[in-house]
């Protein structure tokens, strides 16, 4: 007896750490920040009624069902007609009625709304890529490209129009929109609209292989203007004055991977870092963007990340210290 329990207490203190983590994970389709998902947690609560609803019914089944067997008058001074007329009633034609007005509520007032939109010239375009794991980012009409970062401006209908470069992959930001899943040679859409600035977490919400639980995308709305100024400062080029650091990027491998604009180095197998600086993590949300953890995350980056594609470099410290004094200049 004292194994199990034990045992039990064991699986209920992994249970109430793993609903805690939930709690404290920044993802919540219960705090909407826009139309679309607020009518999205109005379904929930409505769905939520209706469980409850449900629950109260069969209880009541259950409850007649037990004094029928146990007494020999039906309740209510009911004779056997009615008690089948009653469970017909709240067992058939409640649940019916129910399910069809759920039907209704989900197809009319939230499917309808949170639709993928239509191509419109009032809205902003960003265009999102999945790769195995980070999300490519890249804004229509400009220069501007980033990762894993996706800075809008508040109260703005911005359209996303996500691909995959690989597998398939979900784009999730729960609060503001439901998800969408990216399927290779294909597009989808999704409207993301924010009527407050703020810092909205997502994530790839389709198993895409070993690292996708560290698949992260932060949605940034912020105001207008400084969306703007943002906005311009990611469309410039890097700065050309590098020196020996550049060569070092250049010679290294890093630039066989990673594009910096402004520079020779104009592949596109990783992330783009011509402004890796003004970013707040690294590989995906994995780590936080600064001096220690990017010294970690080139000297071996399968450590942060295992199986991620960025490759062991065989890099000496001198090399490396180099390399992250570049890096922390491009902003």
């Amino acid at each position: 007896m004292t194994g199990r329990t034990g045992l039990s207490r064991g699986v209920l203190l992994v249970g109430a750490g793993a609903v805690l983590a939930g709690c404290g994970s920044g993802q919540s389709t219960l705090s909407p920040h826009s139309g679309a998902e607020h009518s999205i947690t109005t379904l929930w609560w409505v769905m939520f009624g209706g469980a409850c609803v449900g629950l109260a019914v069969i209880t009541v089944l259950l409850l007649l069902g037990w004094i029928r067997r146990n007494r020999a008058s039906l309740p209510f001074g009911g004779s056997e007609r009615a008690a089948t007329r009653l469970v017909v009633g709240l067992g058939i034609g409640t649940p019916i009625v129910l399910l069809t007005a759920l039907f209704v509520w989900s197809d009319v007032f939230v499917i309808r709304s949170t639709a993928a939109p239509a191509p419109s010239s009032t809205a902003m375009t960003v265009h999102v890529i999945g790769h195995q794991w980070f999300w490519e980012i890249r804004y229509d009409g400009g220069e501007a490209s980033t990762a894993n970062e996706l800075h809008i401006p508040v109260r703005t209908r911005v359209v996303v129009v996500g691909t995959t470069a690989d597998v398939v992959h979900s784009l999730w930001v729960p609060e503001l929109n439901r998800k969408i899943d990216l399927i290779p040679g294909r597009t989808n859409r999704v409207l993301l609209y924010a009527d407050r600035p703020g810092t909205y977490l997502g994530q790839c919400a389709e198993f895409c292989g070993l690292q996708h639980a560290h698949m992260e995308i932060v949605v940034v709305a912020e105001p207008r203007a400084r969306f703007e100024q943002w906005l311009h400062g990611q469309e410039a080029t890097a700065a050309a004055a590098a020196g020996d650091r550049l060569r070092l990027f250049m010679t290294k491998g890093c630039a066989d991977c990673h594009e910096i604009r402004g520079t020779p180095a104009r592949a596109h197998v990783g992330p783009d870092l011509t402004h890796v600086a003004s970013r707040s993590t690294l590989a995906a949300g994995t780590i936080p963007n600064d001096r220690v953890h990017l010294t970690a995350w080139l000297r071996d980056p399968q450590q942060a990340k295992p199986g991620t594609k960025m490759p062991q470099l065989p890099l000496a410290a001198r090399d490396i210290d180099e390399l992250v004094a570049y890096l922390e200049g491009l902003k």
